[in-house]
């Protein structure tokens, strides 16, 4: 039986869950997951919906039959085979931990997603990612050729038909212009600090004023810098016994597992855009199963 994940979105309306499981039945096919939400403040409704077909139903042959309750409802919908990986390209400066992470993630399935290439500004992991058998792209970049880089970039998301762009703590800033065309398709990972740190060692700067709770947050990009929706946080405690080198040691073990949370909730269809927030809906069972443990 093939497996597909269903996501909707649009104005509240009485019927529309009625209506939705009333044709997947019709169409031989058992929803075996659902998640929904209304918000009151912008009348926006959102579902996400696992289901099995039992008779044989195509995914061509599903969203021609969802036509007509799309229509009625005016839905912006999706209805995904959840056999098919979608591609990622990761990009990557200096910093590998989130980089390791992912790989390591998509190596035993944890992650199922198809990585299409790693775009660097620098040598440092092209011999990490070669062994993977993943194709490495150097792009260094400089105030003078940016906006090159960035059409070589574009040109490379066009080509391999990438589907999402992950900042693994890629430490430039993309333009106004890439990120509008990416919008919603770009995931980055970034420190959170209460209070806030900015500018150039953000821990240390934490450190000396005692904090006691590091963390990351992951988002998506927006031509605001770090102002993206947010898709995934966590935290974790310092204390005033614990060195500046262990705020990072730390911080970098909460990025990663951040990171790849968000990428993890984003490949599985969980996050919807709801103007300058996000709607992120709890995993499936089995969702979180690898393929194998190391």
């Amino acid at each position: 039986m093939n497996s597909y994940t269903l996501r909707v979105t649009c104005g509240t309306a009485r019927g529309i869950v009625a209506a939705i499981s009333g044709l997947l039945a019709a169409q031989d096919c058992n929803i075996t997951d659902s998640a929904q939400f209304d918000d009151s403040e912008t009348g926006r409704f959102f579902m996400r919906m696992s289901f099995r077909s039992e008779g044989g139903a195509t995914v061509e042959t599903l969203r021609a039959a969802f036509e007509p309750i799309a229509k009625k409802f005016g839905m912006e919908y999706e209805i995904g085979d959840d056999a098919v990986k979608k591609k990622v390209l990761i990009m990557v400066s200096r910093f590998g931990h989130c980089l390791n992470d992912l790989l390591y993630r998509w190596r035993i399935g944890a992650l199922p997603i198809d990585i299409v290439g790693v775009v660097s500004n620098h040598h440092d992991y092209q011999k990490v990612v070669v062994n993977h058998d993943i194709p490495f792209h150097m792009m260094r970049v400089t105030p003078q050729n940016k906006p090159e880089v960035e059409a070589q970039q574009m040109a490379l998301v066009e080509e391999t038909g990438a589907e999402l762009i992950v900042l693994a703590r890629y430490m430039q800033v993309l333009s106004d212009q890439m990120c509008q065309k990416m919008s919603g398709r770009i995931i980055n990972i970034h420190h959170s600090f209460l209070p806030s740190f900015k500018g150039a060692n953000p821990y240390k700067q934490a450190y000396e004023r005692g904090v006691k709770l590091i963390g990351a947050t992951s988002h998506y990009v927006t031509a605001d810098l770090d102002e993206g929706p947010i898709i995934e946080q966590d935290t974790v405690r310092v204390t005033h016994a614990q060195s500046p080198g262990d705020y990072v040691s730390l911080g970098r073990d909460v990025e990663s597992q951040v990171l790849s949370r968000a990428v993890h909730a984003h490949i599985h269809g969980r996050v919807f855009l709801n103007g300058s927030k996000t709607v992120v809906f709890p995993a499936s069972p089995g969702s979180y199963m690898s393929e194998r443990m190391g």
